[in-house]
């Protein structure tokens, strides 16, 4: 059960995974070590994942985002070429989904040529029957953070 405390929690972390254990404490106005304790529980039920660090793509010479998707010839339910398009270089998300297209895959790619690289390697992958590639102009919002609900306001 997730209570409004570590709801609280986790939006802090979310805001700023670097932020200290005492900051949080403060913020929420607990003891260093209750929310010490509060945190890895939530890491150990899986709640938190994990920690990254957020990187600029277009510093890193990856200036093309692009949405893929995917019609596959594999059964109902089947996530095994899922599995093969997550492991080509440059993808960034791969969804299973509803409908038409069996994926939704994200990409990002240093240009339109490094897309189509990316692509022939779809192409490659047995039960691959077609892809729609539509490439992004702007992103206007771009995020992982998670919106939640009844925590209280960070003592600050």
């Amino acid at each position: 059960m997730i209570d409004g405390i570590d709801r609280n929690i986790l939006m802090i972390i979310q805001g700023d995974g670097r932020v200290s254990n005492a900051e949080i404490a403060r913020r929420v106005g607990m003891a260093p070590s209750a929310v010490l304790e509060r945190i890895r529980k939530l890491e150990r039920k899986g709640v938190i994942q994990g920690y990254e660090a957020l990187l600029d793509p277009k510093s890193l010479g990856q200036r093309l985002t692009a949405f893929t998707t995917v019609h596959v010839s594999e059964a109902v339910g089947s996530t095994e070429t899922g599995g093969r398009l997550a492991q080509v270089p440059g993808v960034l998300e791969v969804h299973y989904t509803a409908g038409q297209d069996s994926y939704l895959v994200k990409v990002r790619a240093e240009d339109t040529e490094a897309l189509q690289h990316i692509l022939q390697q779809f192409g490659a992958i047995p039960g691959v029957r077609d892809t729609r590639t539509t490439i992004v102009l702007a992103t206007l919002k771009e995020s992982r953070q998670l919106p939640l609900q009844g925590g209280e306001a960070s003592k600050e």
